[in-house]
């Protein structure tokens, strides 16, 4: 069973991701990760129907705003060490990607008319390549990276997504990343 939170964003996004388990929980909540993140947790627990106890925990780890970032970085370590498991870090634009197949372009709002962008080729929900690496950009310099495929610009994390990719390759010497 894996946990994934997302906090880097408006959004806040839950999974339990385990052999037949598969809960997914997202909301905006603008700045109110803090507030919502633990009674999120134990909702996805309870709909899932198993005790508050995972194998693994996946966070995203930004870009994103500074509070949103450690309010998920300190749960999800908190919750890790109280159960005895990794935390694996995933950038949060892998979070985009969840819906997705193919090359697939995806960017945050950086303001002044910038973007935290990457593409992805994905395969099966998973990330399988980095063409362009997670960058700062102009927003129309990122608009020719992307090219005329998917662009999944300012969307909602995909917390499923982030299970995945986090099961697959995510690190467990994972840093923060702010807007």
């Amino acid at each position: 069973m894996i946990l994934a939170v997302e906090t880097a964003t408006p959004f806040l996004a839950v999974a339990l991701v385990g052999e037949g388990v598969r809960v997914a929980r997202v909301e905006r909540v603008e700045r109110a990760h803090a507030e919502r993140l633990a009674g999120a947790v134990q909702a996805a627990f309870e709909e899932a129907g198993v005790p508050m106890r995972a194998d693994g925990v996946v966070i995203g780890t930004g870009p994103g705003s500074y509070t949103g970032v450690r309010v998920g970085a300190s749960y999800a370590l908190g919750v890790a060490r109280a159960w005895g498991v990794p935390v694996r870090g995933v950038s949060t634009l892998e979070a985009l990607v969840g819906g997705h197949e193919g090359r697939v372009a995806v960017s945050l709002d950086a303001r002044k008319g910038q973007v935290y962008g990457a593409v992805y080729d994905v395969e099966g929900g998973v990330v399988r390549a980095v063409p362009v690496p997670p960058a700062k950009f102009a927003l129309e310099a990122f608009g020719e990276v992307a090219g005329g495929g998917v662009w999944v610009r300012d969307g909602a994390p995909d917390p499923v997504a982030l299970a995945w990719n986090g099961a697959a390759h995510g690190v467990t010497d994972w840093a923060l990343s702010y807007l």
